[in-house]
C-alpha cells in the first residue's frame, strides 16, 4: 500500500495503526537481514506511538494526513531519544535530545519514526551506504551494485517495503542517486522550502556552503506518496530562519509547460540505458501535453561543478585533519582525492567564487524562466559497483562525473523530482525533472505524468 493508502485504512479503521507498524516491523524482520538499510530499530517506540494513535481514533480526534505511517531517517538527523551516530562509532551515544525540525512535522501529522537508516560514514566516506559502525547496505535488485548514497539506507527501506517513506537528505545526489539506483522516487527541495537545523554536534552554525547546499527531503515509492509529505514537509519553523513561507502550490502556467531535455549534461557522456530513460520520460511527458524542447546543454555547467568543489573544499580543509581520523580505514580517500584534485583557495578567492555562486545561479534563473522544468538524469549511468569513488581517481571523477546534474542543481539551489522509467537489464532507471526555485509543484506534476505512463517499479524483494 502507498503511505497515501496506509494513512486512508487508518483514519477510516479499517486497520489500526498498531496493525500497520507490526506488518513493518515483520518487513523489517524478514528483509533487513539481507540488505541491512535499517539500523537502529524503534519497535517498541513506534508501537507506543500507534498506540496512542489508535486511542485518538477511538475517542473521535481527528487524525494527521500521514496517520499511522511509518517511515525511517537518516542517521544523520535527529530523532528524540535515539542516537545520532553518522555511522560513526565515536557518536553511538550521542542521544538526541529533539526530534529535527522535519521529523517533528512528520510526527505532527501522524507518521511514525520506525528506524534509522544507513549512511557511508559521515557522509563523507564516499557515495557507497557503507558505515564504520553499521558496515555495507546491498542494492536489493542486484547485490553486486551499490544502493547509493549518501541516503542510500532509506531507499532501500522505502523500495523493499519495510517503510512508507525515508527521510533523507541532499547536498549534491544524495535523494536523487539512491532513489534512481533503487526504483524509487525523490524529492530535492529548494533551499529554504523545508525548515531544517543540522547542528547536531554542537552550538555553532556551520559555514556557507553547508548552510545552502544540505536539504532534506522525502523518499516514496509513488510520486503521490512525494506530493503528501512535501505538503506535509513545506513551512517555516523557528529553529530555521532560511524557510521562507511561500506557499506550497503557486498560480498555473499559462499554455503547456515547456520542458528542456538535456540528455548528456556537459556533454560527458551518457550510458544508453540512461539515454532511453531520459527518452521515455520525453515521450510521456510530450503525450501529457508538455511541450518537450531538446535544447543543447544547462547553463555553465562546468563552471559550476569547479566553484562548488573549490566553496567546498575551502569551508571543509580546516577540521579535515581532525574529521578524518573519525572515517576509520580508508574512509578517508574520498575527500582527500577531491581536495588533491581541488585545493583550497585563499579568503580572496573565496569571497570571489561566492560572487560566481551568485552569479550561476543568476544564469539558471534566466534559463528556468524560458524553459519552468527541465529533464535529464539523476546519474549517467546503471547503478556502479560497490566503493567505486573510493578505488582510485578514475573512479572518483566517473562517480562525480555520473552525478554531475544533481551537483549544479543543489549549487543553485533548485528544486527537482527523481522519478523510475522502468528497467533494462534488471536494474531500474529512472530521470529527474529539475524546477524553477519554489515550483516542487510543477515538478511533481511533471513526475506524476511519468509515473502515471511508466508505472511504479517497488517495492520489491532483495535478489542477491
Amino acid at each position: 500500500m502507498s503511505a497515501v493508502a496506509q494513512a486512508a485504512a487508518v483514519r477510516r479503521a479499517d486497520i489500526s495503526a498498531v496493525e500497520l507498524v507490526d506488518s513493518h516491523l515483520d518487513r523489517i524482520a524478514e528483509v533487513n537481514p539481507q540488505v541491512n538499510a535499517v539500523t537502529q530499530l524503534m519497535a517498541e517506540r513506534a508501537r507506543e506511538a500507534a498506540a496512542r494513535t489508535d486511542r485518538r481514533r477511538a475517542a473521535g480526534e481527528a487524525l494527521g494526513p500521514l496517520a499511522g505511517v511509518p517511515f525511517t531517517v537518516k542517521e544523520t538527523t535527529p530523532v528524540e531519544g535515539v542516537p545520532t551516530t553518522f555511522g560513526v562509532e565515536r557518536f553511538r551515544s550521542l542521544v538526541a535530545s529533539a526530534d529535527a525540525p522535519p521529523v517533528a512535522r512528520l510526527r505532527a501529522a501522524g507518521a511514525i519514526p520506525i528506524g534509522h537508516a544507513n549512511i557511508p560514514t559521515l557522509v563523507l566516506a564516499g557515495t557507497h551506504t557503507r558505515s564504520e559502525l553499521f558496515g555495507d547496505t546491498v542494492n536489493p535488485w542486484d547485490g553486486s551494485r551499490t544502493p547509493g548514497g549518501s541516503s542510500g539506507g532509506d531507499a532501500v527501506a522505502v523500495a523493499t517495503g519495510m517503510a512508507a517513506l525515508g527521510l533523507g537528505n541532499d547536498s549534491g545526489g544524495s535523494i536523487r542517486v539512491p532513489a534512481q539506483f533503487n526504483g524509487v522516487a525523490g524529492l530535492k527541495p529548494t533551499t529554504g522550502r523545508f525548515p531544517a537545523d543540522h547542528r547536531v554536534l554542537g552550538p555553532d552554525d556551520p559555514g556557507p556552503a553547508s548552510q545552502m547546499l544540505v536539504t532534506d527531503g522525502p523518499l516514496a515509492r509513488t510520486v503521490g506518496d512525494l506530493r503528501l509529505a512535501y505538503e506535509v514537509l513545506a513551512g517555516t519553523d523557528p529553529r530555521d530562519p532560511r524557510a521562507v513561507p511561500v506557499p506550497a502550490y503557486l498560480e498555473p502556467l499559462p499554455g503547456p509547460v515547456r520542458v528542456a531535455v538535456v540528455t548528456d549534461p556537459g556533454g560527458h557522456g551518457v550510458h544508453p540505458t540512461v539515454r532511453r530513460a531520459v527518452e521515455d520520460a520525453a515521450a510521456a511527458l510530450r503525450d501529457a501535453g508538455y511541450e518537450v524542447c531538446e535544447v543543447p546543454d544547462v547553463p555553465r555547467l562546468d563552471e559550476a561543478l569547479e566553484a562548488y568543489g573549490r566553496i567546498t573544499v575551502t569551508e571543509f580543509a580546516p577540521t579535515w585533519p581532525v574529521v578524518r581520523t573519525l572515517l576509520g580505514t580508508g574512509g578517508d580517500r574520498y575527500i582527500d582525492m577531491a581536495m588533491e584534485r581541488t585545493p583550497p583557495v585563499d579568503a580572496a578567492g573565496f569571497v570571489k567564487l561566492m560572487g560566481t555562486w551568485l552569479n550561476i545561479r543568476r544564469s539558471w534563473a534566466g534559463f528556468l524562466d524560458a524553459y519552468p522544468l527541465l529533464l535529464g538524469p539523476s546519474f549517467t549511468e546503471p547503478p556502479v559497483e560497490p566503493g567505486l569513488e573510493s578505488r582510485d581517481r578514475a573512479g572518483r571523477d566517473r562517480v562525480a562525473s555520473g552525478m554531475r546534474l544533481c551537483t549544479v542543481t543543489s549549487f543553485v539551489g533548485v528544486p527537482a523530482v527523481a522519478v523510475p522509467t522502468g528497467t533494462a537489464d534488471g536494474l531500474p532507471c529512472g530521470v529527474q525533472i529539475v524546477g524553477r526555485a519554489f515550483r516542487e509543484d510543477l515538478c511533481l506534476d511533471a513526475a506524476q505524468a511519468i509515473e502515471d505512463r511508466l508505472g511504479v517499479l517497488t517495492p520489491v524483494s532483495p535478489r542477491g
